[in-house]
């Protein structure tokens, strides 16, 4: 994937209408980026040719669980009209997770009012690697850089705005996106085909249920303001793999996926809390809130310290960090002799 993978070297982070602002440099930190942007079309190619190659696993695709029953003693399922039995089912299907029903895990769901345009755009310049996050009165305005030195856009707005926008040809669409980004990145003058999905903030009950475990956005799906979904879902697969890999006997003990459960519980309501926390802190729109709001972003971007922190961010929150996430191969213990 590092060929079509675009570094973030730098964050600027902004409040439309106002004067704050504030500035992350990566060389500052004494790291090369704070994160990497690819399409998920790069990432799917590049994880499919791996499962091809894994001669231990059975690849049905497209498929989806159906006649899903889980107790105490096992799972059954079928997928593509046939019968699968398991020790331990991973529910890894989204924020609609079928398995997640299925377990009897409850989801509370937050709706943001806020639709989420994605559309690749071009400047009459290349990025430098800076990753921008607008604060707009309407929502969030993201502008990531990509491998080609064009940008990924996602412009959160009311559904009401959203299908506005939508309705947009691609001069108007640039010249709207424009006036409220600024010039920062330069004159945009191009934009790729454009998409939507609404914005909602879902939280499971529980991570783990009998015989089940979740991860990713069937565990909690996030509003993309910090860019930090995907990454807690990636560390929540290489807990998962971790804890499987040194697991003996069954794999689907209570033991063992409390002891998942608990591992990851830190991480995941303090990422959950931070980016809820900044979609609400930049939204309210009550007199005096904006002030203070912009006087923290100058404070922030004053303090060394609040960087080093917030350059930790995508490293995870608490808890044990995955061998996987340290770039570090699995271990796999040898099952006690008798």
């Amino acid at each position: 994937m590092a060929p079509e993978a675009a570094a973030i070297r730098a964050i600027h982070v902004s409040d439309a209408g106002r004067f704050g602002f504030a500035r992350l440099n990566a060389a500052e930190q004494g790291i090369e980026a704070f994160g990497y942007v690819i399409s998920n079309r790069v990432i799917g190619a590049a994880l499919w040719e791996k499962l091809r190659q894994a001669t231990d696993l059975l690849l049905r695709m497209p498929a989806r669980p159906e006649q899903v029953q889980i107790d105490a003693a096992g799972v059954t399922f079928t997928v593509a009209a046939e019968p699968v039995s398991a020790r331990l089912i991973v529910a890894a299907d989204g924020a609609h997770s079928v398995v997640r029903t299925a377990a009897g895990i409850e989801a509370d769901v937050e709706n943001y009012d806020q639709v989420a345009i994605v559309a690749n755009v071009a400047a009459d310049r290349p990025h430098d690697g800076t990753a921008y996050e607008r604060f707009t009165r309407s929502g969030p305005l993201a502008v990531l850089p990509l491998h080609d030195g064009s940008y990924g856009v996602i412009w959160a707005c009311s559904p009401e705005h959203s299908r506005e926008v939508l309705s947009f040809d691609d001069a108007t669409y640039l010249r709207e996106l424009q006036e409220r980004f600024g010039w920062r990145a330069g004159r945009f003058v191009r934009a790729g085909t454009r998409a939507s999905y609404p914005l909602q903030l879902t939280r499971a009950a529980a991570t783990v249920a009998p015989r089940t475990v979740l991860i990713g956005n069937a565990a909690q799906a996030l509003h993309p303001v910090a860019g930090q979904g995907f990454n807690l879902g990636l560390r929540d697969a290489a807990m998962l793999a971790e804890v499987l890999a040194q697991a003996h006997g069954d794999v689907g003990s209570p033991e063992l996926l409390h002891g998942f459960a608990a591992w990851r519980a830190g991480d995941r309501s303090g990422v959950v809390r931070f980016t809820d926390g900044l979609v609400k802190l930049f939204g309210d729109t009550r007199p005096g809130v904006g002030l203070l709001r912009n006087l923290g972003l100058l404070l922030f971007d004053l303090s060394p310290p609040a960087k080093s922190a917030l350059a930790r961010v995508s490293a995870g929150f608490a808890g044990p960090t995955p061998r996987l996430a340290r770039g570090l191969a699995l271990r796999r213990t040898a099952p006690p002799s008798i």
